[in-house]
């Protein structure tokens, strides 16, 4: 699997691990990497089947595979202590190594993630993989911004959205593997076992998520010992793009009270 290693090297500084949602590549958190990479140590990959890290997934793949695969990942490249950060399917897979009992996870920060999908997500994702099998990948990646991004942002970024499209059509993955994702997240449901997760976690939300309603984070605040809940109401899905100087500012705050304090955040 590719992995990549960003900002400070020393000893002193500490490792935030990004995972990123259902596109799985480690680009999607470039925003991040300039200002928090004076602070920490910044570990991205590629989800296995997405991106440099190329595999034919199986039809069962699941969110605990993904989890193992990166707990694997990290322990070959002797990454011992450190912050996870995911965005939607990223922070599942966080979730899961939580529950797995990674080793030297200290920390969780999900971004727009849940406890089980909603019925709201759900049937966006259908709508999607309804326009991939009817109008191809060159659709389905222009109607992916209406899902990630706040309609201003769309208006005001559309000349970047071109160039990044034609990208990523050209390098879509197989779309078998993008149903197993798509299956994947759409099936997990840890329940109870939640409540066995003792990690510091911030739990970041948008009002004007388009895919997943910002109270999916209300309910896993409920579930999880203990968690805090920071809601923005602007950013969308991408917020850690659209809104990077916020998010930036949030997760830092967050990582460094976690590193300095016992204090539990219920």
């Amino acid at each position: 699997m590719h992995i990549e290693f960003h900002g400070r090297q020393d000893a002193a500084a500490p490792t935030l691990v990004f995972s990123s949602g259902l596109g799985g590549a480690a680009h999607f958190w470039a925003p991040q990497l300039s200002e928090l990479g004076k602070d920490y140590r910044i570990v991205l990959y590629d989800q296995l089947g997405t991106g440099q890290s190329p595999a034919a997934l199986p039809e069962d793949y699941s969110i605990g595979a993904m989890a193992r695969e990166l707990i694997s990942l990290l322990a070959a490249h002797d990454i011992g202590e450190y912050h996870l950060v995911g965005h939607a399917l990223g922070g599942l897979v966080g979730l899961e190594m939580a529950l797995q009992t990674a080793p030297g996870l200290l920390s969780l920060t999900l971004m727009n993630a849940w406890a089980n999908a909603s019925p709201h997500t759900a049937r966006c994702f259908s709508v999607r993989k309804k326009i991939l099998a009817g109008s191809g990948t060159a659709a389905y990646v222009e109607a992916q911004a209406l899902f990630l991004y706040p309609p201003t942002w769309i208006a005001e970024h559309i000349e970047q959205l071109r160039v990044e499209e034609s990208k990523q059509v050209a390098g879509f993955p197989p779309v078998d593997n993008l149903l197993r994702r798509i299956n994947a997240l759409l099936s997990f449901n840890p329940g109870q076992a939640l409540w066995g997760i003792e990690q510091p976690t911030l739990l970041i939300a948008n009002r004007d998520d388009m895919l997943v309603p910002w109270t999916c984070s209300q309910t896993l605040q409920q579930a999880l010992p203990n968690a805090q809940l920071r809601v923005f109401d602007y950013g969308g899905h991408a917020s850690s793009i659209t809104c990077a100087e916020t998010i930036n500012a949030t997760l830092d705050d967050f990582i460094t009270r976690v590193t300095h304090t016992t204090k539990t955040f219920a």
